[in-house]
């Protein structure tokens, strides 16, 4: 009995206990991880059904006098709904998982697009030149899936809780007063040389979306904690730090977008994919890295396998984006070359179709003054008989008559 109740055998006893408490709160870490993951990868795969919904609903309608006709299809209310929802289930993700995992996760979007996209919205094909046409698609869609694989599992198992006081702690941390001090040195000159030098590379633009992305990401993933938190019961609205980034959040939101849509003006969208992609992934990882500390603790195994799920997932949304076919455009109206009266229409200065400068033009000429002599068309010689008396009235273009003489 005394042996039992001895110091040393109560020394003995700790061990276990704290290997226990300990492997408990690693499997409730492991838990909100894969929570957090599911979340991320339902809301992409419910936002990338939605979208091709809508998509679906414009193609329908293309052609309609009415530019409003979608609002009266269920279909595209269907797709409204699901993206709400999407969003949201994105939204709640970052409250339970790292930063570094959510981000990565996106490329769910890509894969469902992608698969959606061959089933439904791809003109037919046949089956010969199915393999042929999509074997890429095929390809990068395995490589993705394996990337989020590894994401899921070797992803940091950081877990603080979104308090106010640990937020105000990380946003005047000296790591990332640093990096935000690079960021926004960056930011300007990259934003200088885009409206002032006119540099419109993809790059620099989606750079620019890269970088207001990781502060809205950052921002996220603090409003969602701390909302998380106070209908848990631990209010958290009564900081001032929430306003800031929730104020945060919307206004980067806002520009991110805008420097996105100049984007799809310029270039194809399966290029802005894949690069917006890479760029926005892997400075949003930094940031979360930065604000906060996700790689903290964790070994050199885990991180080198979550970056290889980084390249990995890298790798196919290329080869899935790399294999769309880039958008033909469509133009709806008949040369007027040929019709009598019309050849010299663009020598008078009048125009076909509208001068539109916006991207989505539809096939009209930008300026049709400065439309090169090879494309103008000719004004050609009509031959006119004489039927007598009968008189004929004169066209509207320059007549060569031909008298009996000649």
């Amino acid at each position: 009995m005394e042996g039992a109740n001895s110091p040393d055998l109560q020394l003995q006893q700790l061990p276990p206990t704290s290997m226990t408490v300990s492997f408990s709160e690693v499997s409730f870490s492991y838990k909100e991880n894969l929570i957090g993951a599911l979340l991320a990868i339902f809301g992409h795969l419910v936002v990338s059904i939605a979208l091709n919904l809508q998509k679906y609903s414009h193609i329908r309608l293309a052609g309609s006098k009415d530019p409003r006709a979608y609002f009266k299809t269920k279909t595209w209310w269907l797709g409204l709904f699901l993206m709400l929802l999407g969003e949201l289930g994105v939204f709640s993700s970052y409250a339970f998982a790292p930063l570094s995992l959510i981000v990565p996760l996106s490329a769910v979007s890509v894969i469902a697009s992608a698969i959606i996209g061959i089933i439904f919205i791809k003109e037919k094909w046949k089956p010969k030149d199915f393999l042929r046409r999509y074997v890429l698609s095929f390809v990068g869609c395995g490589l993705a899936i394996i990337g989020t694989y590894l994401l899921v599992t070797f992803g940091p198992n950081s877990h603080e809780k979104m308090t106010g006081e640990n937020i105000t702690k990380h946003l005047v941390s000296w790591p990332f007063l640093l990096y935000m001090l690079v960021e926004i040195i960056v930011f300007c000159l990259l934003l200088y040389f885009y409206k002032e030098k006119n540099v419109n590379y993809i790059v620099v633009i989606l750079l620019l979306v890269a970088l207001l992305g990781s502060m809205t990401v950052v921002t996220v993933k603090a409003v969602a904690g701390m909302l998380v938190l106070s209908i848990q019961g631990n209010l958290q609205l009564d900081y001032p730090i929430f306003y800031v980034m929730l104020v945060c959040m919307v206004a980067t939101a806002v520009y991110q977008a805008a420097f996105l849509s100049q984007a799809t003006q310029l270039y194809d969208s399966s290029l802005i994919a894949s690069v917006g992609y890479i760029l926005s992934t892997t400075i949003a990882i930094t940031a979360g890295a930065t604000f906060y500390l996700d790689f903290i603790g964790e070994d050199a195994l885990h991180i080198c396998m979550f970056a290889l799920g980084c390249l990995v997932a890298f790798l196919g949304v290329f080869l899935i984006t790399r294999n769309r076919k880039k958008a033909i455009p469509f133009e709806p109206y008949i040369s007027m070359d040929a019709m009598p009266g019309m050849q010299n229409i663009h020598d008078k200065g009048m125009t076909v179709q509208p001068d539109l400068k916006a991207s989505f033009s539809y096939g009209a000429l930008e300026n049709n003054d400065n439309v090169s002599e090879i494309y103008t068309p000719a004004t050609l010689p009509v031959m006119q008989e004489e039927h007598g008396s009968r008189a004929i009235s004169a066209p509207p273009y320059r007549v060569l008559e031909h008298t009996k003489r000649e």
